[in-house]
């Protein structure tokens, strides 16, 4: 009975000590302290405070980090000053103060409360702010300091962004100086102080990004991010202007972060599943996002080549390409003192990121604002502060304007914005308008006639032979002032030795191919169209018709073609080096690419398919873009081939949807592959698969990882996650390529291969970052495809016997 009262009284004593220990888990009275090596933890283990380190740095730090992911440190104390060794200790004194000492006794940080309180005690919350109250008023939230008051890099639910009006006193974020550092550097976000309170990310004297202004539910710049997880907040009073957000659940772990080395914020969610934190977002999204990247006067548009133009009634101060800002701008034209009043009016732009540095005046509707800056000759342009376009509140711009951005992503943002400009522009642009209407109806219907002429055409030339083809041909190159030379087909069977093997080179979708000899010496590449081809007549028909008003030096040349006998051929120029495909998925020949030649490939086929989208006369989906098709002239210079899938894409086109899918598995986009909708995006698609493929040596269509079940661009997408990127280089470049430029590359096919088409970036840009290292890149989102495979038989049989999948060959 004695060892069991005594057994009782024991467990009673131990379960008060632990009641006792887990109370004070998360809190430091004053005498008691936290040394390196022991920490606090909040009530429901979600946060941890502690001693730490990063790298192979010795330098210790004060920080509170998520309990899940120490990594993810959320708060440093000590930034400007570190600790040498394990020699940190955190105490609080009686006055409220928190103080940290390093071995020498020395103060390396304190708090410095404002307030003494009573019976102070310092209490890590479960929102992750470490504060300091008083120990008898434990319900309140009126703290005497509290970490949320003096952010690092990181914003998290509940945190304010910005100023109390009242003492000027204000909360920023600013990144680390490295991944290994913490000490403040000079990247930061802040929330603006005036009229129209925005985000701005970057330096002291430079932005790199805005948010423009809050609309009254979001900020006017920033695409809304339709989410579960959080929900942005703006507080306006007298004495507080600040940005927060909240999540939607308790469970939910969210957060924003400063990245100098992105130069980025990014929107961070933890997976629970994958016990890894995942990018939602990363702003800026997309090259118009920086801040005033066109200059003055000028809209960027992410969908046009180039990205920047003049406003209405601007034209460009210099001859210079828009592919050079620095030198450029967009003045007004030449008009007349008196038109201020009397010649001009305002042009809406519809759906705009509204320009910075506006004047707001809250009592006027907008008719009155209209009137008063048409009254005023120094007015550039005015809009509604609402969103809804119905309320009071009147904005003008009286500088010139500047960092303006069209929504053009599906994305819901923008306002309306209407901009001063001569009356004469208006009416030309309206006479301007009917014209084009009639001229696209016009033209329509040209195309029309002309294309049942040329189908009925083509049907009697498959018949009637050479002569119904050469007239088929003159009225093609009549129309388009392009000549496509007629080979007859004794010169064609004199020049491959009568289609001997020997000068057979390769097999494609279309038919075989021969190396042939013209009589002047000319080398040329004969694609004989086979009657077992998957394609037929109208891929010829399509290929001859593209192929021959196309000239670009990264498009293979057309030389002619051949109709007769029942035959039909495509006549090439001669790649003496085969495919792109014959050199980097052949273990002894991919070695024969160093890393300069494969960069100068990607760039070059990234050349030709920007003709193809944007400088040709003709605006061409590919549709069949893979390495079989990428040809090598005797410098491995690289040349785009194969355009029997192309399809003309009129500049007006969003997309196209067909019910014949045809193309080659493993390089098609999402869109493509399942629901037959394709557009310049699915090119995008291809590229990046590509792209990807070239640095890494491997396919994508077949690969195989011991340690997941993803294709190559899920591989890779893994890699850039894990911050392992340089993992997928080739093996055979070794350390030859150059890390920086490799990066960027793994990063723009990334971008590329995004699940869906509106996130994937246009071609000009995908130029413009693989050539210019200084641009920061968005961060890439998830590729599509980006699901395990089942490796099972019947799996694999089902893969193998999809019908869209062409041969692969040349």
């Amino acid at each position: 009975m004695e060892r069991l009262t005594f057994f009782i009284f024991s467990c009673v004593l131990i379960l008060v000590s632990i009641v006792e220990l887990s109370s004070a888990v998360d809190t430091i009275t004053p005498g008691k302290s936290i040394r390196d090596g022991e920490t606090l933890i909040s009530s429901s283990q979600r946060f941890e405070l502690g001693f730490f380190s990063r790298g192979n740095s010795n330098n210790r730090y004060l920080g509170i980090w998520y309990k899940v992911s120490p990594e993810a440190v959320v708060w440093v104390a000590n930034r400007k000053k570190s600790i040498a060794g394990n020699s940190g200790v955190l105490t609080i004194f009686k006055n409220g103060s928190l103080v940290l000492f390093n071995q020498d006794r020395s103060i390396i940080w304190s708090s410095n409360s404002p307030v003494m309180p009573g019976n102070p005690v310092a209490q890590l919350l479960d929102s992750g702010n470490f504060v300091v109250r008083d120990y008898i008023d434990s319900s309140s939230e009126s703290y005497v300091w509290q970490s949320f008051d003096y952010p690092s890099d990181t914003l998290l639910a509940g945190m304010k962004l910005g100023w109390n009006l009242k003492t000027g006193f204000e909360r920023n974020l600013t990144s680390w100086r490295s991944p290994d550092d913490p000490s403040p550097a000079d990247f930061s976000l802040r929330l603006e102080n005036n009229n129209l309170p925005q985000l701005v990310i970057g330096t002291e004297s430079k932005k790199v990004a805005r948010s423009g202004p809050w609309n009254g539910f979001q900020f006017n710049g920033i695409p809304m991010v339709q989410n579960h997880i959080f929900k942005p907040k703006l507080v306006q009073k007298n004495d507080e202007l600040s940005y927060m957000f909240d999540t939607s659940s308790d469970t939910a772990l969210t957060r924003l972060k400063v990245n100098q080395s992105a130069n980025a914020l990014q929107r961070l969610v933890w997976d629970e599943g994958r016990k890894e934190w995942n990018t939602l977002y990363s702003w800026p999204f997309d090259m118009c996002g920086y801040y005033a990247v066109c200059r003055v006067n000028s809209i960027c548009r992410i969908s046009k080549t180039p990205i920047c133009g003049c406003l209405k009634g601007f034209v460009l101060k210099s001859q210079d390409e828009w592919g050079t800002p620095q030198t450029t701008k967009c003045v007004k034209k030449l008009q007349k003192d008196s038109d201020c009043r009397n010649g001009e009016q305002f042009l809406k732009l519809a759906k705009m990121k509204l320009p910075d540095n506006g004047q707001l005046n809250r009592s006027l509707n907008m008719e009155e604002c209209r009137a008063e800056c048409l009254n005023n000759c120094s007015c550039k342009a005015y809009a509604n502060l609402d969103a809804a376009g119905k309320g009071s509140g009147c904005l003008m711009w009286f500088e010139e304007l500047i960092d303006m951005k069209e929504c053009t992503d599906g994305f819901s943002w923008g306002q309306d914005v209407f901009i001063r400009v001569a009356a004469s522009e208006l009416v030309d642009d309206s006479h301007r308008r009917r014209i084009i209407k009639m001229a696209v109806v016009s033209t329509i219907c040209s195309m029309f006639i002309f294309g049942l002429v040329l189908c009925r055409a083509w049907k009697k030339t498959r018949n009637k032979g050479k002569e119904e083809a050469q007239t088929l041909i003159s009225r093609e190159n009549k129309k388009e002032d392009t000549e496509v030379p007629i080979f007859d087909f004794a010169t064609i069977v004199a020049a491959t030795n009568n289609f001997s093997n020997a000068n057979m080179i390769g097999e494609g979708g279309f038919g075989p191919v021969y190396k042939g000899n013209l009589p002047k010496g000319q080398e040329i590449a004969v694609k004989r169209l086979s009657n077992k081809s998957k394609q037929g007549p109208r891929e010829f028909k399509n290929e001859a018709a593209l192929i021959g008003k196309l000239q670009h030096r990264n498009l293979v040349a057309l030389v002619g073609i051949c109709i007769e006998r029942e035959e039909s051929m495509l006549i090439y120029e001669y790649m003496p080096n085969k495919s792109l495909d014959y050199f980097i998925f052949e273990k002894e020949r991919r070695k024969v690419l160093s890393w300069k030649k494969r960069f100068d490939i990607v760039i070059g086929i990234a050349r030709g398919l920007l003709y193809l989208h944007q400088d040709s006369k003709l605006q061409i989906v590919h549709r069949d873009l893979k390495a079989s098709n990428i040809l090598l002239d005797s410098d491995l210079n690289p040349k785009i081939s194969d355009f029997g899938l192309a399809r003309i894409f009129r500049s007006d086109d969003k997309e196209v949807n067909t019910k014949r899918v045809i193309g080659t598995f493993g390089y098609m986009s999402p869109e493509y592959a399942t629901e037959g909708t394709f557009s310049l995006k699915s090119d995008i698609f291809s590229f990046g698969v590509l792209l990807i493929e070239i640095i890494s040596g491997k396919r994508n269509k077949g690969f195989r990882h011991r340690d997941h079940h993803h294709n190559l661009i899920g591989h890779a997408w893994l890699l850039w996650n894990d911050g392992k990127a340089l993992d997928l280089a080739d093996s055979c470049l070794q350390d030859s390529f150059i890390e920086s430029q490799f990066q960027r590359c793994i990063q723009v096919g990334l971008l590329c291969v995004q699940n869906f088409p509106e996130n994937r970036p246009e071609m000009s840009s995908v130029v413009f970052m693989l050539v210019n290292e200084e641009v920061a890149l968005p961060q890439p989102g998830q590729p599509g495809f980006f699901t395990e495979r089942v490796l099972s038989a019947e799996s694999s049989r089902s893969e193998n016997g999809m019908s869209i999948t062409i041969q692969e060959g040349r």
